[in-house]
């Protein structure tokens, strides 16, 4: 027997069903001539079923029937991916037909891969992004997590194009990129980028936009994922997976939490953010199959480095790359505070102990740097002791080593990007710390 809708609150359609009732995350199907999907988000007492208007369709009415699917949201698989762009549902939103091959197959985005109880870590793997202040501060560890922390119009976005331009170019596994809840231009400027730079070939797109509604930028994240453990698991690559931006996926979880009226918890968010937070972190991991190296940026609201959720982020990234806007304001770029910046991943078992050594003694100088700035604009450089002058010096020819062109910026400034090999830098901060 098919249910029946009982209600419908914007995107939220309550659904009875007096038997056979659906399960959580199962698409239903709206008998209104036009094929409406529905996702099932919870179940209450009596057969009522909450479910998630996916693409806003307003060709809905009370009393209208509703039948099961039995199946969840799928999403395309396989090599006939790479190169396209697609929305949480797998649909393409570069205007192409809709993704065919002879290897295509379909997951359901919320299946969890299989656990390994025997696997064993490899030896760590550094890949070179050519970005100075990323290879020194937070070295660029083959299936580990790196986040871009910073508030709006700092470079979190450029940062991250910059990534995906250097190391994709090396040719180092697939990528994958997940727009979040972002702009709508910037989408279009990475898809011209990547065009013109020939690596649409390595790379997987998803796309929720600004424009789409809280369903998808919240599934979004979760259909790219579900994707990317194909490649690992099933194809054995190694992925790149670049996620812009985290923040906005629990954005979109709290505009659903409030439209489902669902108490929020102590910092204002939705109740289930936690645990949402980590499971989505938990799938972009790594196994004996292959590895998923994260890149995710996260939104500061207001600036704000100590909200709650941006925290909670935090604390699932091995490295943290925060942009400031101070330092932007300085024309400095990429705009990285470097003394809030934290990895660790800077061990000597994973970078050297040349580079070790050489992180702990630019730390100590950019440490004093800050203390000693206090009493220069009070008593002015000058009277500083001939040791402290030379460690401020040192400290602001570091500040200005870290400083590079990017080479995304080219087609707009005009001027060459850099980039720098490992060895490369560590030399260029021996010269000046030594």
């Amino acid at each position: 027997m098919p249910g029946s809708i009982i209600s419908i609150k914007d995107l939220i359609v309550r659904v009875r069903f007096d038997d056979d009732t659906p399960d959580i995350n199962e698409l239903v199907l709206l008998d209104n001539g036009a094929g409406t999907q529905l996702l099932v988000d919870h179940l209450e007492p009596g057969g009522i079923a909450f479910c998630l208007n996916i693409r806003t369709d307003r060709r809905i009415m009370k009393g209208m029937a509703v039948s099961r699917t039995y199946k969840g949201i799928e999403v395309p698989l396989g090599e006939a991916t790479i190169g396209r762009i697609m929305n949480a549902l797998g649909d393409p939103l570069d205007g192409g037909e809709p993704v065919t091959g002879p290897d295509l197959k379909y997951k359901n985005i919320m299946k969890l891969p299989e656990r390994s109880t025997n696997f064993s870590i490899a030896a760590p793997e550094i890949l070179e992004t050519g970005i100075k202040v990323i290879d020194f501060f937070t070295p660029f560890v083959k299936g580990r997590k790196i986040g871009v922390i910073g508030g709006a119009g700092v470079g979190k976005t450029v940062v991250t194009m910059e990534l995906i331009n250097n190391i994709a170019r090396s040719g180092s596994g697939l990528s994958f990129f997940t727009g979040i809840g972002e702009r709508i231009r910037e989408g279009h400027e990475l898809w011209d980028t990547l065009r013109e730079n020939d690596l649409l070939k390595s790379t997987v797109m998803f796309f929720a936009q600004m424009n789409e509604n809280p369903v998808q930028r919240a599934l979004i994240g979760i259909s790219a994922t579900a994707a990317a453990e194909h490649f690992r698991d099933d194809l054995k690559k190694d992925v790149l997976f670049f996620a812009d931006n985290m923040f906005r996926y629990i954005q979109a979880r709290n505009e659903l939490s409030t439209i489902l009226d669902q108490v929020p918890n102590e910092g204002g968010y939705e109740p289930t953010i936690f645990s949402d937070v980590k499971t989505l972190q938990d799938r972009l991991s790594s196994n004996e199959n292959g590895s998923i190296t994260s890149v995710q940026t996260i939104y500061v609201p207001a600036d704000d480095v100590s909200d709650p959720a941006v925290q909670f982020i935090g604390h699932e990234m091995d490295s943290i790359i925060v942009l400031s806007r101070k330092v932007a304001e300085q024309g400095i770029r990429p705009a990285v505070d470097l003394n809030l910046t934290t990895s660790s991943l800077l061990t000597p078992e994973i970078v050297g102990d040349r580079h070790y050594l050489l992180s702990v003694q630019v730390m100590s100088l950019l440490q004093k740097y800050e203390s000693l700035k206090g009493i220069i604009a009070i008593i002015g450089e000058n009277e500083l002791s001939p040791a402290d002058r030379s460690d401020y010096a040192k400290a602001k020819k570091l500040i200005a080593n870290f400083t590079q062109n990017m080479n995304v910026m080219t087609k707009h400034n005009g001027v060459p990007g850099d980039f720098f090999s490992r060895d490369e830098t560590l030399k260029s901060i021996e010269e000046i710390v030594i």
